[in-house]
């Protein structure tokens, strides 16, 4: 099993490992928090989704949800010292109680530590709004706008993002330049790209495998970049399904050279995407094909009705990971480069090779934070743990190609924050 190998060969070489990972950090900038989808094969183990903005700490196993508001203090104290009022921004989900509970959440690790959070949204409000979250929570949300109420009054110190600017908020944007913004502007969806965060990891986590004297395989995910996509193109969705099969032969002959009994699929994924959104298995060109005029509905707009114009055609790695009897697969939180918080994401009507970032989904436990107390008896968080932790230096090379400011910002290695 891929996760005992691995969670053998980290510890048999984990000063090296971590040595690297702390020289690594120390040349990169890092967002306050991020979040990844893995998928646990059996024989390989993959981050196939990250989120620079995530929504689900309150998923987050509890025990961790304590540990997790050191670690929140922690990361604003060492990268910009003596913080005393943030402005979190999130998303416009008014209706959405589950993801204000996410929000309430962020806010109570942010104020543990005796800072001042004031919730906002970039969008004009004449009076502040008052939304509930899932337990019943009342959060108050104001205009993120300068010129506003909240701004007239309000100092931020620093700007904390819950929104993954999806839509680029580009006048909006440009007005708060003078504050600190933490994940930055830059690293919202709006141009932010899968294929670019898959390059890096996959290079990264042949790095990683060379340290820690393993096979890439056991890690990376096959991934290619289609542009041009046109869903209502016939001759686009034909050069689609050329590549799909394309890439289905080559996982096919890969498998069978290493001995793995597992018929290869794949997803199509915006390249842009987010909320599971424009996301579909397939097994064969033949069904891009034949895509029913649902599934091209589903692939033709993506989170704030944009257009899917690049897709990513990625390694579909089935999960062996259930609980109750339902598929799961692991989510791992980090605040920093530091692990925060995980849970299992189960689906008891999805099966093992199907996207589990449906509607429907279950959140059960999964504690990052029992690695402190057992490291060696923890094979599943050591090892989802560093497959996480190779997603967050290639999110810090993706802000480096992408310019992100990072305002502010003092950068230094993990070892020392």
């Amino acid at each position: 099993m891929a996760k005992l190998t691995l969670h053998k060969q980290t510890l048999a070489n984990m000063n090296e490992i971590c040595e690297w990972f702390a020289a690594k950090t120390a040349t990169l900038s890092y967002p306050i928090y991020s979040s990844y989808d893995i998928r646990d094969a059996g024989y390989k183990i993959s981050n196939v989704d990250a989120n620079i903005f995530p929504a689900g700490f309150n998923n987050i196993c509890p025990t961790d949800k304590e540990t997790s508001a050191g670690l929140m203090t922690k990361y604003i104290s060492k990268h910009y010292g003596d913080v005393k009022n943030v402005m979190l921004v999130t998303e416009e989900h008014t209706n959405n109680a589950f993801y204000w509970e996410n929000v309430y959440t962020i806010k109570s690790l942010i104020e543990s530590s005796g800072i001042v959070v004031k919730v906002a949204i970039p969008k004009d409000l004449p009076e502040p709004l008052k939304v509930t979250s899932s337990t019943g929570r009342e959060i108050e949300v104001h205009s993120a706008l300068v010129g506003g109420p909240l701004l007239k009054t309000f100092k931020p110190d620093l700007i904390i993002s819950n929104n993954d600017f999806s839509e680029q908020y580009e006048e909006w944007s440009k007005t708060v330049l003078d504050y600190p913004m933490n994940p930055p502007h830059e690293l919202g969806w709006y141009q932010r790209k899968k294929s670019t965060y898959f390059k890096y990891y996959n290079q990264l986590a042949e790095e990683f495998a060379a340290i820690a004297k393993i096979d890439p395989f056991l890690l990376t995910v096959e991934t290619e970049l289609f542009e041009h996509f046109d869903i209502g193109d016939e001759k686009s969705r034909e050069a689609l399904a050329a590549r799909v099969d394309a890439m289905i032969e080559k996982l096919r002959a890969d498998y069978k050279k290493r001995g793995i009994d597992q018929e290869p699929f794949v997803f199509v994924k915006n390249n842009a995407g987010t909320y599971g959104l424009a996301v579909i298995r397939v097994g064969s060109g033949a069904e891009v094909k034949e895509w029913s005029y649902k599934s091209r509905k589903k692939m033709k707009a993506a989170k704030g009705g944009r257009d899917v114009e690049e897709v990513i055609i990625q390694e579909g790695i089935p999960s062996v990971v259930q609980s109750d009897g339902a598929s799961a697969e692991p989510c791992i939180y980090m605040i920093g480069c530091e692990l925060a918080g995980g849970f299992l994401r189960t689906h008891s009507e999805k099966s093992s090779t199907d996207s589990l970032n449906s509607p429907g989904a279950v959140y059960k436990r999964l504690c990052v934070s029992d690695l402190a107390i057992n490291t060696p008896g923890c094979p599943q968080e050591n090892v989802y743990g560093w497959t996480a932790k190779l997603g967050l230096l290639a999110i810090a090379h993706e802000a480096r190609e992408l310019g992100a400011r990072y305002k502010g910002y003092v950068q230094t290695s993990c070892r020392e924050s």
